[in-house]
């Protein structure tokens, strides 16, 4: 074999490895990407929308804002917060949000509490 077919298969050898690595780094970077960000999201995802699920009223809750009342009524798409009460104990200032906004039950209701620990 002459030096010319030699130099020429090396040539075609190291473009060969080049062209695989130039793949196989961002495969790499979409793996990290995926196990990094995207998954924990859809999981914390998934647990924000079994959390709107499971409301009941007079679970207390946060809100994404940072307000922190006690669920009046629920329909499919809102939810009451009780956020303050009157000197007689009733609801004072009721705000409505989405379900969406209520990112955790900061203590279920009463009922909800003792059917969990029964159950």
């Amino acid at each position: 074999m002459s030096d010319a077919s030699v130099t020429t298969l090396l040539l075609a050898q190291e473009a060969a490895q080049s062209g695989l690595t130039s793949l196989f780094l961002p495969a790499v970077f979409l793996v990290v990407l995926y196990i990094l960000l995207i998954r924990p999201q859809s999981k914390r995802r998934k647990e924000l929308v079994k959390l709107a699920a499971n409301l009941t009223p007079g679970d207390l809750v946060a809100t994404i804002g940072g307000i922190h009342g006690e669920v009046q009524e629920i329909d499919d798409r809102t939810v009451d917060l009780a956020v303050t009460y009157d000197a007689e104990g009733r609801a004072d200032v009721v705000i409505r949000f989405d379900r969406a906004a209520i990112v955790r039950v900061i203590e279920p209701a009463a009922g909800a509490a003792e059917d969990a620990a029964q159950g």
